[in-house]
């Protein structure tokens, strides 16, 4: 079986034979039918994730068949197609009984703790396991656990309400491009930020409006912004927290340069009752939620390419090419 291996701390990846997973007990086996390409993926290759175990196949969003069961599974099946989650908990402490799973003591990351995706097959925990609905197709599934799962969590921390509207930086990328819908799909009015003219009709299809620039805050107070998710990380913050109405939350999604930091002026925020919402992933319960709207045509997959296991430095390639929309999968 060929799988991406990320071989050491910097050492960078390569794409070798592995032997063929093996379920236990409270695993499961899974045919990948699509993996998806992130940012964090490059942040990982950098060294910034110190958690991350070597030899680790890379990869950490998913939609695959069950082809095998282990010992003690219940509720899934050879044939049911799943997603899994970025991380898998042990499904016993308090967090999980509260539903409150990525807060989990004993969590393993995948393509960290634990072997990613970006294989031919994948082994799964249970307990990270969810169902995907008929009507929802490989690529608006493979989105959910690290971007529409993860941003509907996201707005549900923020208690988004119907009616309000929400600003999204990067809004091309992605995550962006997906946050827009979920936004919308949750009653919100959405504004979409981008630096590029060119992209900015694509991005106008999902958004009620685009704000093209990089100082985009004074276009954007034209209008009461009551949530910003900010894709970007320190380029945007700043203009995100002063395009924000009193009362508003920023959900951080983005952090595209781990080394930079931002000098934060608590009397700004503290004056405007803004809320800074640090935000990473999704739980069991925010996954079902966002497949349930792709299932119903409330979410749409913006693909940017798809590339084989094997052109996975195409995958890359394109993963940084300022020019796409949308997210790059991957396929074996």
């Amino acid at each position: 079986m060929k799988a991406v291996v990320v071989k050491g701390h910097k050492q960078g990846y390569e794409i070798r034979e592995v032997q063929d997973p093996k379920p236990v007990a409270g695993e499961v086996i899974i045919k990948v039918r699509r993996a998806a390409l992130c940012y964090r993926d490059l942040l990982q290759l950098q060294g910034f994730y110190p958690r991350m175990k070597y030899p680790v196949v890379l990869g950490h969003e998913v939609v695959g068949e069950i082809v095998e069961v282990g010992e003690g599974v219940t509720g899934f099946s050879s044939g049911d197609r799943v997603i899994s989650l970025l991380y898998a908990p042990d499904g016993t402490c308090h967090y999980c009984r509260q539903g409150e799973e990525a807060y989990c003591h004993s969590r393993l990351g995948y393509s960290e703790e634990l072997d990613g995706f970006f294989s031919e097959m994948a082994k799964v925990k249970v307990t990270s396991l969810v169902k995907v609905p008929t009507s929802a197709s490989d690529e608006g599934a493979v989105m959910v656990p690290c971007v529409t799962g993860m941003v509907y969590r996201g707005l549900r921390r923020a208690n988004l309400r119907e009616g309000e509207t929400v600003l999204v930086t990067g809004a091309s990328g992605g995550v962006g491009i997906h946050a827009l819908q979920v936004a919308k799909a949750m009653g919100a009015r959405v504004v979409g930020v981008t630096t590029s003219e060119e992209k900015a009709s694509i991005v106008g299809k999902y958004a009620d409006r685009v704000i093209v620039g990089s100082k985009f805050s004074e276009e954007a107070k034209k209008e009461d912004i009551n949530v910003v998710i900010d894709t970007v990380g320190t380029p945007t913050f700043d203009e995100s927290l002063k395009s924000l109405w009193m009362g508003g939350r920023i959900v951080q999604i983005g952090n595209v340069d781990p080394t930079q930091s931002y000098q934060l002026r608590l009397g700004y925020t503290i004056l405007k009752d803004i809320a800074i919402i640090g935000h990473a992933s999704a739980t069991r319960r925010d996954a079902e939620g966002a497949l349930k709207l792709t299932a119903e045509g409330k979410i749409r997959p913006v693909v940017a390419g798809t590339v084989h296991l094997e052109e996975i430095d195409k995958g890359y390639e394109m993963l940084k090419d300022k020019h796409k929309v949308g997210k790059v999968l991957l396929t074996t």
